[in-house]
Formats: structure tokens, sequence, C-alpha cells
């Protein structure tokens, strides 16, 4: 794209030379799985990242990288409508870490709320914590907008359950939950004692209709919000996420944690993270602009190649959740065998919880690439 916007337009080639796991795995397969977009570096960003390299900068960082902190502040005002203290970030390695640190330090040793479908790490990791997992089905009334089951939400608080994850913008639903939704959910934790950590790696990816509301600016005093850079700037590679406490205690508590226990953020992260932060706003429009674009004619390709399946489209992300029960069983095993094409299985998203029928797409693609992602969609399931 002119004028340094996003560029979507690389080859099959190019990204398999690359060598992300999304392009490497599954020997010649057209991927739409792994949560990365297919798009060349923000040139502010790969410009940091050379000048880092230039001058040395591979050793280990600091507790918090010069400037990082504000950099987050600057970019939350800016673009969340989130007035945050650069005091109260904690810098980790990537949000996952970030997330089982804050529920290892700061969270009661009682039971961990997930809504489901969710983002499958926060399943597989969650045991690491030695808390038990309840899993709760996210509700879909009649106009096909998922939503929070708030009912269960609080029969889970009152079992027991002290802790709630929660992927704001949803993965993979696509919400952007609004701040009746947001207050209502604060509320419970409130009347409970249960604290809300919330994952907002893709807060600057909403999409045009709706508006990312940051669940820190609920009030809730004990919010724990993680988020990084790597989703909406596409570099989960160079590690760096941040951890926002909203009360002074827990960022105490985070930040005196002997370095062992927080590691893996890397030099090049911090100085990725803040060049996207500070100078990353006028690619990261056209980014959000090309995902609007795909959305769109995701739905169209859906309707002409495969009516019989159906779907929402997503607030937020570049992550289409497809209910693909129509076309019989094993879908995403019968997309890799007779379509060459890989999406999630949406049983990862919550085993044996009935989404075995569904699968993720991913849409951070080039209008030709998905073109011949639904087509191979369509043979495979016809």
């Amino acid at each position: 794209m002119a004028g340094g916007g996003p560029d979507f337009d690389l080859t099959d080639e190019e990204l398999r030379r690359a060598g992300s796991i999304k392009w490497v795995y599954g020997d010649g397969a057209l991927p739409a799985w792994v949560a990365e977009m297919d798009v060349r570096p923000c040139p502010a960003v790969a410009a940091a990242l050379h000048d880092a390299v230039d001058r040395g900068d591979l050793g280990y960082p600091p507790p918090i990288g010069p400037g990082l902190s504000e950099a987050l502040a600057a970019f939350a005002a800016a673009r969340l409508n989130w007035e945050l203290d650069p005091a109260d970030v904690v810098q980790t390695g990537d949000v996952m870490a970030g997330i089982l640190l804050a529920v290892e330090v700061l969270c009661e040793d009682a039971p961990v709320v997930v809504p489901v479908p969710s983002y499958p790490p926060f399943l597989q990791g969650l045991p690491l914590t030695r808390r038990p997992l309840v899993t709760v089905p996210c509700v879909v009334p009649g106009d096909g907008r998922p939503e929070l089951d708030l009912d269960a939400i609080a029969a889970a608080f009152a079992a027991g359950a002290r802790t709630l994850l929660l992927a704001n913008p949803h993965n993979p639903l696509g919400r952007a939950f609004s701040a009746a939704e947001l207050a209502a959910l604060a509320g419970l934790a409130d009347r409970y004692g249960a604290r809300v950590i919330s994952d907002e790696v893709h807060a600057p990816l909403v999409l045009p209709g709706a508006v990312h509301v940051p669940y820190a600016t609920t009030g809730d005093p004990r919010a724990v919000t993680v988020t990084s850079a790597s989703k909406a700037f596409n570099v989960p590679g160079v590690k760096c996420a941040q951890i926002v406490a909203s009360a002074a205690f827990d960022r105490l508590a985070l930040g005196a944690l002997p370095t062992v226990a927080n590691h893996g953020t890397s030099p090049l992260g911090v100085a990725a993270s803040i060049a996207a932060y500070r100078d990353g706003g006028p690619w990261l429009d056209g980014v959000v602009e090309h995902l609007d674009e795909r959305r769109a004619q995701f739905g169209a390709l859906l309707a002409e190649h495969l009516p019989q399946v159906s779907w929402w489209p997503m607030e937020a992300t570049y992550l289409a959740w497809v209910d693909v029960r129509a076309v019989g069983e094993k879908p995403a095993r019968r997309a890799m065998q007779q379509g060459n094409v890989m999406v999630n299985d949406g049983d990862t998203f919550g085993p044996g919880l009935g989404y075995e029928g569904f699968v993720r797409v991913n849409l951070g693609t080039s209008a030709e690439r998905l073109e011949r992602v639904v087509h191979a969609l369509a043979a495979a399931w016809e």
C-alpha cells in the first residue's frame, strides 16, 4: 500500500520463507489458523528493530524499558480512551506469561472462571497454576450477538470461584463488550470479592461500528489488564507485553518479584513496542481499514459459496467464528484433508463443550488469499 500503509500483498513463498509456524506447519497447506496477520512489518517498528540491532541492544533488558510505560499510556489515552498511570505498568514476556503471573501472585487459591469458547491457551495454561478451571458458555440471543452469561458467572462466584479471565475484545467470538456489560461484570466481581484479569491484546483492532471499552475503566479497583503490541502490530515473536495494575498494592507486588519469576522480555520487543505505540498509528489505521474490508468480503464469499454455514460478523479482531455444523462431522479435519487449508478446530476452544461443529478462520490476509481460503473450504465441505 502506498504512503507507508500496511502491505498485505505478500506471496505464499515470501510468507513461508519468513518462517512463522503459521506458514511452515502443515506441509504446504494454505494457513488460516494461527492469530497472525500476513502483512509486512510496520515501517516504524522495522526501523526501530534495525536501530536496536545496530546499536547492539541485545542484552538483558531493564525491569521496565525506558519510555515503554509512557508510550503505552499515551497510546491508550489516544486510541482507547483510557487514562492509565505509567507507574502502574509492569513489563513481562508475553500476554499469557503476564496472565499466569497475575493469577499466581495476585489471585486467591480458588477456582478460575473462563467464558467459552475461549482462546485455547487460557484453558491449557490455567492448570499450571493448580487452580480449578470453571468454564461458563457464552450465550447467543436471537440476534446472534454473543454475550457473557452473567447469571452463570454469578453462580460460579457464589460457588467459590474468585478469578475470571476475560478476553476483551473476545477471541474467538469477536465481541467488543459494551460499557454496560463490563460494568455488570465488575458489579459481580465486587459482590463476591473476585478479580477480573482482562486480556486486551486485540483492543486496537476494534472494527468500524464498535468501540473498545477497557475493563479497567469500570473502576474495579482489583482489575488487572494485560496487553501488548503483538496482535495489532503483528510482532508476537519479539516478546514484550505489559501488565497494568489498577491498584498500587498489586503493582508493588508484581514489581517486587525476583527477575526469575517474571522473565522473557526481549530488548527488541521493548524497542518494537515503543515504536508501535508512538509512531505506528497511521499504519494501524490502514490495518483496521483492511480488516473491515476482509470482514465484508468474507461475508459475501460465504453467502455465495457456503450458504449452509452461519457466522456473526465480528466487532473486533481478524478472527471469524463460523458455525459449520451443517457441513457434517470433523469440519476442520476435512478442510485440511480435502481442501488443503488449515483452520482452527472449534473443539480446542472448549474441549467436550459442543464446539466441534465450529471453526475459527483467520481473515488477516490479502483479498486474493482469503478468496482462495473460502474456495478451498467450499470444496472440502461440499
